[in-house]
């Protein structure tokens, strides 16, 4: 009997099962591997991982980073790629790279560093799956970390400017969704009627641009213009995630957007309260740090210092 295998990721919304694209791939490989995983979402509470997400558990093996979980998982003989060929295997890793190197630093843009999506949407909904207090300290570094990510791979030269690097990174990231949409063609998945890791990559990446809703939306705008790429995600959503197209019904759409703005409210004072709080230690009278008294004297009377007692 196979060892039980738990998932442990972000939660989903928007008719989404996660909002994380490195979590909808692993979620959506164990879906086309029949892989038995039992997935825990990540809640408000300090039991939650806050390192590399998603993490696969299965007895002593704990395992993060997609690529890692997908390999283990076809160990465990849940493989979803057993019916290619070799091109179609070296095609698979050529497209991941292509997604890690034209499409990645679009998305980390849209969610972590469009000032606007990140303020009304990103923030606030990352920040109601993490604890109090270390929602106001773990998205604000998530962001930083996106755009360093960013910078790293996109910043030298030519690309001296933010405001170029981002011009940049969308014209690569459209042109790296003409070519899926071209490589997809008519056919359900890219390797015919059976879906493949390269399809459970190509859904984690497409899947939060397709049905978040940003304030700023471009490249949004720029997927739904290609109907065989959104068809693929509503496709997979309904027949392995048995979620509707819409993911739920307008009036819950308007509650979600009412609790979304309310957390943004929340985080926002608690934000404020932070900075007023630090404010007001900073401007506090501030007294010299008290001596340490004696404590005792040694038996031919002489003092024993604090340091003498914590020696061996």
């Amino acid at each position: 009997m196979a060892a039980p295998m738990e998932l442990s990721c972000w939660g989903g919304g928007w008719g989404l099962p996660s909002l994380h694209p490195e979590s909808l791939i692993v979620m959506a490989y164990a879906k086309f591997s029949g892989a038995p995983l039992t997935v825990n979402t990540i809640g408000n509470s300090w039991r939650a991982p806050k390192g590399d997400v998603p993490v696969l558990i299965s007895e002593d093996t704990v395992i993060s980073q997609p690529a890692k979980i997908l390999s283990f998982l076809r160990k465990q003989k849940y493989n979803a790629d057993y019916e290619l060929s070799a091109k179609q295997g070296a095609d698979t890793l050529a497209y991941i790279a292509l997604l890690e190197e034209k499409l990645c630093p679009a998305l980390l843009h849209t969610f972590w560093v469009e000032a606007e999506n990140y303020c009304s949407v990103t923030k606030p909904w990352f920040a109601s799956r993490i604890a109090f207090p270390l929602r106001l300290y773990l998205p604000g570094k998530m962001s930083r970390e996106a755009l360093n990510r960013i910078l790293l791979t996109k910043g030298g030269p030519p690309l001296y400017s933010l405001t170029e690097v981002e011009a940049q990174i969308y014209r690569d990231a459209k042109e790296c969704l003409n070519l899926l949409s071209k490589r997809l063609g008519t056919s359900q998945f890219f390797f015919g009627d059976t879906p493949t890791t390269l399809d459970a990559f190509v859904f984690g990446f497409l899947a939060p641009i397709y049905k978040v809703c940003f304030p700023r939306v471009q490249l949004q705008e720029h997927l739904k213009q290609l109907p065989n790429l959104c068809r693929f995600c509503d496709d997979i959503l309904i027949c392995y995630f048995r979620l509707t197209v819409a993911g739920h019904s307008p009036a819950g759409q308007n509650t979600a957007d009412a609790n979304l703005q309310k957390l943004t409210q929340l985080v926002n004072k608690e934000s404020n309260l932070i900075e007023k709080m630090d404010d007001n230690l900073r401007k506090s009278p501030q007294h010299p740090p008290r001596k340490l008294t004696t404590l005792k004297l040694a038996a031919g009377g002489e003092e024993i210092s604090p340091l003498n007692r914590l020696s061996p």
